[in-house]
């Protein structure tokens, strides 16, 4: 099985059934003969997740061995999964957004698909303009080193 990852943002549209576009650029980016099957789910941030089938069964047999016992482990899967669903793209290629997590990201009439690594991100477009104008270029920099910098105690640390 081939791994899944995506590159590029594209400007969609939402119709008046909450109906989008998969953007040629993303189709283009999954293996050859893949199923066109996804699971819809909402984001950490104020956006949908949309994971290909593939990126989504590891994730998902990954958090069904967490440990039931623990409370913060269920009010994780309990909130990570409420709301997710499988789509797939209609006869003319159109994914539906469910209402309620429409709702959940406040998906307007335009939109915005982001890759992220294995999944798509998708947001409302002012939303997802308010998101990149709160980094200055200053405070992204402060970003990348904190979160790409070798940790202490590990091979380059």
């Amino acid at each position: 099985m081939t791994s899944i990852s995506f590159l590029g943002e594209f400007e969609s549209t939402l119709d008046a059934k909450g109906r989008f576009l998969l953007p040629a650029g993303f189709k283009r980016q999954l293996p050859e003969g893949e199923a066109t099957r996804f699971v819809i789910n909402r984001g950490f941030e104020k956006c949908l997740t949309l994971y290909p089938l593939q990126s989504w069964q590891p994730l998902y047999e990954q958090i069904a061995t967490l440990n039931d016992f623990d409370p913060a482990v269920r009010a994780f899967r309990r909130t990570f999964l409420n709301g997710a669903i499988e789509v797939e793209p209609d006869t003319a290629g159109r994914i539906l957004v469910p209402k309620n997590l429409a709702e959940y990201a406040g998906l307007g009439k335009d939109i915005v698909l982001a890759a992220a690594v294995n999944k798509i991100e998708i947001w409302d477009k002012a939303e997802y303009q308010k998101f990149f104008d709160t980094y200055s270029a200053n405070e992204f920099s402060a970003l990348a080193a904190q979160v790409m910098a070798p940790k202490a105690g590990g091979m380059n640390g």
